[in-house]
């Protein structure tokens, strides 16, 4: 299966009683393995959970820390990019060269990748003291 069928199939999943925007991503850890994600609501907003952050807790609930590949699914008129907060978490697990495609239900597509989704990114490197 790919990626992207994987993201498609999690967004049906998603629980979006209220904005109905249902979102689905899917990352492949770096065992080749896939962990999906879908949006979460609660009616108190802020509450609720990204497609992204889901991926990436089932990744390292399973025990891995790297991920090699994302995509994220929505059905929007053009691909929706991961919040801030989403980019942030992504890059704390992949590479800036890791490969991310946004796509839509109707077929557009954006190729980008960690790294130009965040630039200049916080990361551990920002916690060393010399």
């Amino acid at each position: 299966m790919s990626l992207l069928q994987a993201a498609r199939e999690v967004r049906e999943r998603a629980y979006v009683p209220y904005s109905r925007f249902k979102v689905g991503a899917a990352i492949r850890g770096a065992s080749g393995t896939i962990y999906r994600g879908c949006n979460v609501e609660n009616v108190a907003y802020p509450e609720g959970t990204c497609a992204e952050a889901g991926a990436i807790a089932a990744m390292v609930a399973a025990g891995e820390t790297r991920l090699t590949e994302v995509a994220v699914i929505a059905d929007s008129p053009s691909p929706v990019p991961p919040c801030g907060g989403c980019r942030q978490k992504l890059a704390e697990f992949a590479d800036a060269d890791v490969p991310v495609l946004l796509a839509t239900t109707d077929g557009a597509q954006i190729h980008t990748t960690v790294g130009d989704l965040l630039p200049g990114r916080f990361d551990a490197g920002h916690m060393a003291r010399t």
